[in-house]
This record gives C-alpha cells, structure tokens and sequence, in this order.
C-alpha cells in the first residue's frame, strides 16, 4: 500500500502536475509532501498527514515552509 500512494504522488509530479500551472501554497509541494509523510510514517498515518495538508490547501489555509512533522 504505501507504494502504490507514492507511485500515485509520482504519476502527479510526473503528468498533470507538470502541465497545469504552479499554485502551491506551500514548500515542499503537497505531492512531495506526501511522498516524505508516507515514506516516513507507512500509509496510514503519512496518507493522514497528507489527506490533511491537501485539505488545508484552499486560499483562506495557511502558506509557507511546512515539513512533515
């Protein structure tokens, strides 16, 4: 499970991510995020810290350098 929600988080980077326009919110990218949280915690807990990044990425979330805890 945990590397197919990185091989997902890398088929984004890879394709549509490339050809839509920048709009990230936040450094390292959500995508990027994911692949960190996953990596690091397993695909529970790092697909729960991503699902919540991705949630806070709305123009009223927060902005900036954010790494995964």
């Amino acid at each position: 499970m945990k590397h197919l929600l990185i091989w997902i988080a890398r088929a984004w980077q890879l394709g549509p991510s490339r050809v839509l326009p920048p709009s990230c919110r936040y450094a390292p990218s959500c995508s990027q995020y994911g692949i960190e949280a996953v990596g690091k915690y397993g695909a529970i807990k790092g697909g729960w810290l991503t699902l919540k990044r991705i949630l806070r990425c709305h123009p009223w979330g927060g902005h900036g350098y954010d790494p995964v805890p």
